[in-house]
């Protein structure tokens, strides 16, 4: 298994999915497998149009 740079970023992350859920109406918890592909897939989707657009404002 790979070593991670920074361990902290898995914390953020997960806070930043989980608020990402909230705003688009997936109800996230510990275990997801009661969700569809779908809407996990919209969860990680709209997380990396956000990054995205962060870091073109960053440019």
């Amino acid at each position: 298994m790979a070593q991670k740079l920074i361990p902290e970023a898995k914390q953020g992350l997960n806070r930043f999915k989980t608020e990402v859920a909230n705003e688009i109406g997936v109800p996230f918890t510990d275990y997801n497998g009661n969700l569809t592909s779908k809407q996990c897939g919209s969860v990680g989707g709209e997380m990396v149009k956000r990054m995205v657009e962060q870091y073109e404002r960053n440019l």
